[in-house]
């Protein structure tokens, strides 16, 4: 057994406090009997810590500091500036653009672009799919072989005072009609210094061992964006961390870790981007009768406005047409 392994065997007994006590037949002595804990949301691939992987395991997710360059960054930041100036055009891109601040960041006279969605067309945004720093990391969690299946550019802006700025409590796993659970999952890369103030993440730890949750539109007074849907119904009381980063920083986490972010309260724009990957062995699922059925309808009404499609187009169709083999070999998806 490798030194790893052995850590790793030691710290899941020490954690596991399910131990059973037996009585010896013949004697008064006892002794405490521990059954092995297998890991569910890892895979094993000697690039996470035992620690790491047991973090993960009791929390949904994990901070990795200074994964991106800063060069890189820096790249992913210009192409985003020159699609706001309109300087290129992305197939399939979804512009998705603040209800209630009316300046840009680049563009006088338009509203502000509050976030980009399915840029797996942009040569330079999708590299970031597939940088192997983070592929390394994803590998832990979908095994070899890995779809990229939604990618985001999120420019939070700062709040005109309706809060509109906010990203209401959720669980991605919602918006995503395909399994298993726990082998899918989103990295989050810091595009610059992330903070309670500019509206960091917020996490619910351990709530990814729970199930899908029903989502809608959170009844704000100053409105809530486009597909900004959440959580109905989880406890506010529950412990909560603040996920401050630096640029560069990388959070991996779970598709049922309920998790938003606050309000930017400052002048700036905040940045991140992002990408869900799941293992290429995962399928698609029917959502009728489900949950998940209010997002369905609204994802297809989408693309059916924005393609001039007949409303045969499903749910599956929209993500299929989304997904890009990074790594491996593509099997399901």
């Amino acid at each position: 057994m490798s030194r790893s392994a052995e850590r790793l065997r030691l710290l899941i007994d020490h954690l596991d406090r399910s131990a059973a006590v037996i009585a010896a037949p013949t004697s008064a002595q006892t002794f405490a009997y521990r059954r092995p804990q297998k890991l569910r949301y890892t895979v094993d691939t000697d690039m996470l810590t035992p620690e790491q992987r047991l973090f993960y395991e009791e929390n949904g997710f994990i901070l990795i500091k200074n994964l991106v360059s800063e060069e890189d960054i820096d790249m992913f930041r210009k192409e985003f500036e020159r699609i706001c100036r309109q300087e290129v055009k992305v197939p399939g891109l979804v512009v998705m653009r603040d209800v209630a601040i009316v300046n840009s960041e680049f563009v006088a006279d338009q509203k502000a672009v509050s976030k980009l969605q399915d840029f797996q067309e942009d040569p330079e945004l999708f590299r970031y799919c597939t940088l192997p720093q983070i592929l390394k990391y994803v590998e832990c969690f979908t095994g070899p072989n890995i779809m990229a299946m939604h990618t985001m550019l999120i420019n939070k802006p700062p709040d005109a005072g309706k809060k509109t700025s906010r990203h209401p409590m959720h669980q991605d796993l919602h918006y995503f009609p395909f399994r298993p659970t726990d082998r899918i999952v989103c990295s989050w890369t810091a595009m610059e210094k992330v903070n309670r103030q500019n509206g960091c993440l917020v996490v619910l730890p351990g709530t990814h061992t729970g199930t899908l949750k029903e989502h809608d539109y959170p009844e704000w007074e100053g409105g809530v964006n486009k597909m900004y849907h959440g959580v109905r119904d989880y406890d506010p009381q529950q412990p909560r961390v603040h996920l401050e980063m630096e640029k560069g920083d990388t959070v991996f986490f779970h598709p049922l870790l309920i998790h938003g972010s606050g309000m930017n309260q400052t002048q700036g724009f905040r940045k991140a981007i992002s990408c869900h990957y799941a293992g290429a062995e995962c399928y698609y699922i029917d959502v009728n009768g489900t949950t998940q059925e209010n997002i369905e309808k609204e994802v297809k009404e989408i693309a059916a406005r924005k393609y001039a499609l007949s409303d045969e187009i499903t749910f599956q169709d929209t993500w299929a047409v989304r997904g890009r083999l990074v790594q491996g070999e593509r099997i399901s998806l």
